[in-house]
């Protein structure tokens, strides 16, 4: 008879703190020392959790731990693989009825481990849960508020321009934000876009600018719409201020010319000619250097103005740029949630598919045929134990009648391991299973079908009653029960006509009678 393994749970153990009395050696798992959860019990009398048993032999066969360390090793029994452990329900109803409590701090619900499992683990509003964000360690039931009032990697929208950014860059968002709101130095104005400040200055009339004859030394500011009245009653300084400028600058050029007058009485008439001669030629100097001077501020100016033009473009550039990364950004996570998104579409389709391709194939009249096609290498994957055993879809008695599937070990499973073809008969749980009659009684033909229809290879058997195996399922199947010596493996290899094609067809009939 062939054992049937679980499918894997996806948690170990439970935790041994929500034990409300006193924890005993039984109830744990022998691989990570939790409570038990769905037990297993191996040949060797050990338990383990499903998800724990099932892990540790997906890798192949492994020797006990616990019978290694009790000095009670036995290469027959001692060994873990698939297919030698059963689920032990009655240590899971033991365990499942233990008295419990939640493990979190300040969590005050008691109950059984049933209940635990079913209706509070995982969903405690005490549980410990790192925010997805910024991984603080929080309450489940505080995770709310954190991400809407304090966790500083939260994404706000900006109030003036509504493009989103994190929390922690308020500061640095407002500094760009084109929108922003600014206040003139000097109309005092609020509320103006940075966008728009650069042009309100330039046409604003209270902004106070520096006085034009700064460059000689005026060091006032005045507002726009006084600056002519400024020059007009400060023209007095203006002058004296332009012509402290000029006198430097004729100070630098007479410290330039050479010394070579000679101020003897004969020729003091020549050297005042001289003099003269020089002062016009100074005078003449001064008025060139004065027009330069002005030609010199004129493009000062203009330079002026166009810098102050490419610094706001580049600010604008520079912000702009900003925007663009922080947008890329919000798409390339929208881009791998829809990944996501698809990733878990295509899991589903995948299940969809496998579920149409199992009702295409059931059958409601308890006369089921399987086709087993590659028929060689399923074989040869079975004898290399990489699948061991194959299942095939679901049949039913009748619509609402009796669930089952066969189960086959194309090189032989027990007695047969090597030498058969074992087929099994396995009863599954159903949706109308309350309305059925326990324990399963109907007579069960098996055969492999003679592509010829001369010689059929036929097996039959009526269920033993008292053996679990036809009880009502309260897993999603029963233990498989059935022929482990079905038919000799060399009846396989030799010519015939049972293969074909490299297919073979398995046939299972389900006497009707009584039902």
């Amino acid at each position: 008879m062939g054992r049937l393994v679980m499918g894997l749970h996806c948690t170990p153990g439970f935790p041994k703190k929500i034990l409300a009395n006193k924890l005993e050696d039984k109830h744990l798992c022998n691989i990570c020392q939790k409570i038990l959860r769905k037990p297993f019990q191996a040949q060797c009398g050990h338990r383990f959790c499903s998800y724990c048993f099932n892990k540790t032999v997906s890798g192949g066969p492994q020797k006990c731990n616990a019978c290694i360390k009790e000095e009670l090793f036995e290469d027959s029994t001692s060994i873990l693989k698939q297919g030698c452990a059963f689920p032990d329900n009655a240590a899971r109803r033991e365990i499942e009825a233990l008295a419990a409590v939640c493990p979190n701090e300040g969590c005050s619900w008691t109950g059984t481990i049933k209940e635990y499992e079913l209706n509070h683990e995982g969903k405690c509003d005490y549980m410990i849960i790192p925010c997805p964000a910024c991984k603080e360690l929080l309450r489940s039931n505080e995770m709310e508020r954190h991400n809407e009032r304090e966790c500083p990697e939260r994404t706000l929208n900006c109030k003036y321009c509504k493009e989103p950014f994190q929390f922690k860059n308020i500061k640095a968002h407002d500094e760009i934000c084109p929108k922003y709101p600014m206040i003139c130095e000097g109309c005092a104005k609020k509320k103006i876009p940075r966008e728009k400040y650069v042009d309100h200055i330039k046409l604003c009339t209270k902004f106070r600018a520096p006085c034009r004859f700064h460059v000689v030394g005026c060091d006032m500011s005045v507002e726009k719409e006084k600056i002519h009245e400024h020059e007009r009653a400060c023209s007095y300084e203006h002058l004296n201020l332009l012509l402290h400028f000029i006198m430097g600058i004729k100070v630098n050029l007479e410290s330039l010319q050479p010394q070579s007058l000679d101020v003897g009485a004969p020729v003091q008439g020549a050297c005042l000619h001289s003099e003269k001669t020089k002062v016009v030629e100074l005078s003449r100097r001064c008025q060139e250097l004065e027009l330069k001077v002005s030609t010199f501020e004129n493009i000062v100016c203009v330079l002026n103005r166009e810098m102050e033009r490419s610094a706001t473009t580049m600010e604008a550039y520079n912000r702009q740029h900003r925007l663009d990364q922080d947008k890329i950004e919000i798409l390339s996570n929208k881009v791998r949630q829809l990944e996501r998104t698809v990733g878990l579409r295509d899991l589903s389709i995948v299940e969809m598919e496998g579920k149409m391709r199992e009702m295409s194939a059931a059958t409601y009249d308890g006369v089921f045929v399987w086709k087993i096609s590659d028929f060689s290498k399923k074989r040869q994957d079975a004898i290399a134990g990489r699948a061991p055993a194959m299942f095939s879809p679901a049949f039913y008695t009748s619509k609402y009648g009796y669930k089952m599937c066969l189960r086959i070990y194309l090189n032989g499973d027990g007695t047969g391991r090597g030498t058969h073809l074992s087929l099994f008969f396995v009863v599954m749980r159903g949706h109308s299973d309350a309305l059925l009659k326990w324990p399963f009684n109907q007579k069960v033909t098996l055969m492999l079908l003679d592509q010829n229809n001369r010689e059929h290879i036929i097996d039959a058997f009526r269920p033993d009653i008292s053996s679990s195996s036809f009880q009502r399922p309260v897993s999603d199947m029963n233990i498989a029960s059935g022929c482990p010596l079905f038919c000799p493996l060399p009846k396989l290899d030799s010519k015939n006509s049972y293969i074909r094609d490299d297919t073979i067809f398995i046939k299972a009939i389900v006497d009707l009678t009584g039902l």
